[in-house]
């Protein structure tokens, strides 16, 4: 599937958090929320991603905009990265790649003249009707947290 464009529902998904609990698109129905796809804990580009957006955690919740990563990585090792940098943003497993292959972000990639399938770092900022708002694809990490949330602000009518 093409990764995910303005005005489309975001999909349904039912993943399990790094705090216990289940997070499901249900439950955020009437809410803006943010989904940032990452490839893999612990590395640099999204160790840094991760940390930008939990520097920021207080400012999204102010804004009532919801900020949640995901990658196939299992909550076990979503827990080791929370703990081992203090992140304050929930960690959602996606180990079957559902919601990944649904919002386009599972694809081929290619390093060292090998090719594998991984995810792109995207992210999305979904309105409170449960519709893409805006989509970020190939992510460059530097400064984009404060980027997305400049965007998440104006969307819930929030000053900065």
């Amino acid at each position: 599937m093409a990764t995910l464009t303005t005005g489309q529902a975001f999909p349904n998904f039912d993943l399990p958090s790094d705090d216990g609990h289940r997070v499901t698109n249900a439950q955020l129905e009437g809410k803006p929320f943010v989904a940032f796809f990452y490839p893999k804990d612990d590395t640099s580009g999204c160790t840094l991603e991760a940390l930008d957006f939990t520097a920021l955690s207080k400012d999204f919740a102010a804004a009532g905009v919801p900020v949640y990563g995901v990658s196939p990585d299992p909550i076990e090792k979503h827990c080791r990265f929370r703990d081992k940098h203090g992140l304050q943003v929930p960690l959602l497993a996606d180990t079957e790649h559902a919601l990944l292959q649904a919002a386009g972000v599972w694809v081929e990639k290619s390093m060292y003249g090998k090719t594998y399938m991984g995810v792109e770092r995207t992210t999305v900022l979904v309105d409170a009707k449960g519709q893409v708002h805006r989509v970020w694809p190939k992510v460059k990490v530097d400064g984009h947290a404060q980027i997305v949330l400049d965007e998440a602000r104006k969307l819930a009518g929030v000053a900065a």
